[in-house]
């Protein structure tokens, strides 16, 4: 269950047009502004994007990916974040609440490639919507 991904990408603007092209067809919009990234998602009203694309930069050496699994609770998050140190993570930011929407709470690991991964809470309720079907 993933939440979003996002990739990083060595011209910003060209790869936003790009995608808005591209996924258009399947109904995806540019409608997270996190300036220089910008989320994609479908036009469902929310503000929930899971398809990013950020700018790489001279200093930008890890994470070339970035992948977010979707956790039940904050709980999950947590034990996600020991759980991946454990396994030989790095820590890449402790389990909290982030400032990118309310009730956005995740923990960053990078994996032994230098990969950023995340466990979010489902700050947009999807998680409890699919738990209903």
């Amino acid at each position: 269950m993933l939440d979003h991904i996002t990739l990083h990408v060595q011209d910003i603007e060209r790869s936003i047009t790009f995608y808005e092209k591209a996924l258009a067809p399947l109904g995806y919009i540019a409608k997270a502004h996190h300036e220089p990234t910008i989320g994609f998602g479908v036009d469902d009203g929310t503000p929930h994007s899971d398809f990013y694309v950020s700018p790489m930069d001279d200093t930008t050496t890890s994470p070339v990916t970035h992948i977010a699994f979707l956790a039940p609770d904050p709980e999950a998050v947590q034990t996600f974040y020991r759980a991946a140190l454990a396994a030989g993570g790095q820590d890449n930011g402790a389990p909290g609440p982030r400032p990118y929407h309310p009730g956005y709470y995740s923990a960053f690991v990078l994996d032994p490639d230098g990969n950023n991964i995340e466990a979010v809470v489902d700050w947009a309720g999807w998680f409890e919507k699919r738990q209903e079907n």
